[in-house]
């Protein structure tokens, strides 16, 4: 079965698995309402059209799960459409400066002080996983409006607790440290119970989905049903521009192209996107990989995401 096999590229690789992939163009999911309603006017519907299940590919697809830094596409999904309404500038500039920086990819590692605009901050929020952009970018959007709009594209399982700065500061206060700096110093020492004990690391207790859920959302942005068709294109764009090629892009032919959004956290690698054949195929795939050790970069789970997610799409492209 289909199961046992994506199974068994997870193990291979010493990890477990969660998985959900579909056809973006199979069955749509309804049309969603509220804020920002009729995006998706006068689209046919296909059977099972609200809740998705019975067609797809799973492995554990309805089990909560961390989404680390996935969430980012849902913040700049809402920024977008904020803008689409004419509720923001997008070249509205933003200061970046010391007390801003999170530490990692993009403004968040600068030395210096810098200044973007918020359309350059959904950029770099998406095509290098940047916190400190992120974290801006949600002060400006709105957290409320973030979880209103989970709620509004029918993402049941889906629950926000925070940005990147909640994130690091739950980490820093849970082992005691009062900096990065001596975040790094403690981290090593910590044993793989203290660690697996952080809430970063409980779906219960951070930002967390369902790999179905995620594939749902993708499914509305690709459809441009997940709000203004400019404000979707505007998602896909960045989505297409992200810089990391070791996971979802390993596993597929050089001539698909792959959309997506990375989340790593000590022993979490995670990945969500959506894979186009020339033959204008498209695949909706989230992958979210744990393994019993923490680092947070392990080339063979990286390659098993790939593996993964090629053996589910090569199903739904056989079925």
């Amino acid at each position: 079965m289909i199961e046992e096999r994506l199974g068994a590229v997870f193990a291979a690789a010493g990890a477990e698995g969660r998985l959900h992939a579909v056809d973006v163009d199979g069955p749509c999911p309804p049309e969603p309402m509220g804020r920002g309603g009729g995006a998706g006017a006068g689209r046919r519907q296909g059977p099972e059209a609200g809740s998705g299940r019975g067609y797809g590919v799973g492995l554990g697809a309805d089990d909560p799960v961390v989404i680390a830094s996935v969430f980012k596409v849902l913040l700049v999904l809402e920024f977008a459409r904020q803008v689409s309404a004419g509720q923001l500038d997008p070249r509205e500039r933003v200061r970046i400066r010391a007390e801003h920086r999170l530490g990692g990819w993009g403004t968040a590692g600068c030395a210096d002080d810098a200044e973007l605009s918020l359309r350059d901050l959904a950029f770099f929020a998406l095509s290098v996983s940047d916190n400190t952009a992120a974290d801006l970018l949600m002060e400006r959007v709105g957290l409320d409006t973030v979880r209103m709009l989970a709620a509004e594209l029918g993402l049941a399982a889906t629950r926000l607790t925070g940005g990147p700065r909640q994130v690091l500061e739950a980490m820093l206060a849970e082992v005691g440290a009062r900096d990065e700096t001596e975040f790094a110093a403690v981290y090593p020492a910590l044993t793989a119970g203290q660690v697996g004990r952080l809430s970063v690391l409980d779906p219960a207790r951070t930002n967390a989905s369902t790999p179905r859920d995620i594939t749902r959302l993708l499914r509305l942005i690709w459809c441009d049903l997940a709000g203004p068709a400019d404000a979707c294109a505007f998602v896909r764009d960045l989505m297409a521009r992200q810089v990391f090629r070791h996971r979802l892009v390993s596993g597929f032919p050089d001539e698909a192209s792959v959309a997506a959004k990375t989340g790593t956290l000590p022993g979490l690698h995670i990945e969500a996107g959506v894979v186009t054949y020339p033959d204008g195929g498209r695949y909706a795939v989230a992958v979210f990989a744990r393994t019993p050790d923490l680092a947070t970069s392990r080339t063979g789970t990286d390659a098993a995401i790939g593996r993964a997610a090629r053996i589910a799409v090569d199903h739904l492209r056989t079925v």
